[in-house]
């Protein structure tokens, strides 16, 4: 499959690229020599991207190992060498700060009766009963991971609540902003750009 520059496969168990992945393609703000962090990497498309578009280095991390192996094989089909990829659960096993961090979040809220911890595929889209359980942890930790300067690009929905995200990266060191929507039948998918102060 192709999408832009990127040549990639779809595997099983991993969230397969679609609008909301794409939304952040196409409007990255990769600049040379950064140092860039992807969560939630699944394919590794978007990653792939960063990395084709000059970033420094690329760390893209995934809490599913399927996730994991799929995208060094779709890095490896694009002939990256400046991206990483390893299994971590958010920054759990990151010790750097970078200049981007993207994340394509889990955002759709589920109901309790139908969450399964279980379900590794699952992961990237059961954001909880609100669609904000993993948005929530994700923005209390950023903030030790980013480069003052550095701008964090999250893609959640109209259903997780943006101005709740907007609100609390507004009041706690950035200037954040909506970057893009792409509106689809019962939501909207949201790109929201927040650079640390």
């Amino acid at each position: 499959m192709k999408y832009d520059t990127i040549e990639y496969n779809e595997c099983s168990e991993v969230y397969p690229p679609a609008e909301d992945t794409f939304l952040l393609i196409d409007n990255l703000k990769i600049k040379p020599d950064n140092k860039v962090l992807e969560i939630g990497t699944g394919t590794g498309i978007v990653s792939i991207k960063a990395a084709q578009n000059g970033a420094k280095e690329v760390v893209s991390v995934d809490i599913n190992s399927h996730a994991i192996e799929c995208a060094k094989e779709n890095m490896k089909l694009n002939n990256i060498t400046n991206m990483k990829v390893i299994e971590s659960n958010l920054f759990e096993n990151i010790d750097d700060k970078y200049d981007v961090i993207l994340f394509n979040t889990p955002y759709l809220p589920v109901e309790e009766d139908e969450h399964d911890p279980d379900d590794d595929y699952a992961k990237a889209w059961d954001g909880g009963i609100d669609g904000r359980k993993t948005i929530d942890l994700f923005l209390k930790q950023a903030g030790e991971y980013l480069k003052v300067g550095g701008v964090i690009q999250l893609v959640q929905s109209s259903l997780s609540n943006n101005e709740k995200t907007l609100d609390y990266l507004n009041n706690n060191g950035y200037e954040a902003e909506i970057g893009a929507i792409e509106h689809q039948f019962f939501e909207d998918i949201t790109l929201i750009n927040a650079y640390k102060k």
